[in-house]
């Protein structure tokens, strides 16, 4: 989904905000989840304002490359002025959902709170694009909702969310994720829970030959 001119400009506020403040420090967490080595490249897919690929590039160091994929041009204009003080890192208008031509060349594909945002066939493409951009060995991070029962979720914060999210979020909720990496080729799955369980860093390697 793309966001809008407005939505943009506040985007890292109204994340900050929802959060009451802890969003950046979450990130920061989810990143260092990620186990980045200093050289490695990675793709972003959804790369939105560029905070994240900031933080990937405090691991990365000067050797590394980031290359982040949005499709609004706001989001990649304010990405490339908040990344400038890193040349490793660059961003491209690319649709994720569409066939990708990267082939091999990175060492992580990450994604973060974007895959709930597409159609079950999308989200197939998407993590085909992820598998086709790996090199073998390389993993990809997937940091979204964590299957749970919404029904059981205190009810202000159920009622943010039904009322904050979209329908293909609450679909989300019951999706066989792992499952769907797994038809895609993807082994080796892992999970790393943040928020009591709701919130989600699943990692998955793709295939290696011995």
């Amino acid at each position: 989904m793309e966001v809008g001119p407005r939505g943009v400009r506040y985007y890292d506020l109204f994340m900050d905000v929802i959060s009451l403040g802890y969003y950046p420090f979450l990130i920061k967490k989810v990143v260092d989840k990620m186990d980045i080595q200093p050289g490695e490249s990675i793709l972003d897919l959804g790369s939105g304002t560029g905070r994240n690929d900031c933080f990937i590039a405090q691991k990365i160091g000067p050797e590394g490359k980031v290359l982040g994929l949005d499709i609004s041009k706001e989001m990649l204009s304010l990405s490339r002025k908040r990344c400038r003080p890193y040349p490793n890192v660059s961003f491209t208008e690319e649709r994720i959902e569409a066939p990708l031509t990267y082939q091999d060349e990175f060492d992580r594909v990450f994604i973060s709170f974007v895959l709930h945002g597409f159609e079950d066939h999308q989200k197939i493409k998407i993590i085909s694009n992820a598998y086709q951009a790996l090199k073998p060995g390389g993993v990809f991070c997937i940091f979204d909702y964590n299957e749970f029962d919404l029904g059981k979720l205190w009810f202000p914060l159920r009622q943010a969310f039904i009322r904050g999210e979209c329908q293909l979020a609450l679909e989300f909720l019951k999706l066989d994720l792992k499952g769907m990496l797994s038809k895609q080729g993807f082994t080796g799955l892992e999970e790393e829970l943040f928020l009591k369980g709701h919130l989600r860093l699943l990692k998955a390697a793709k295939w290696q030959c011995c």
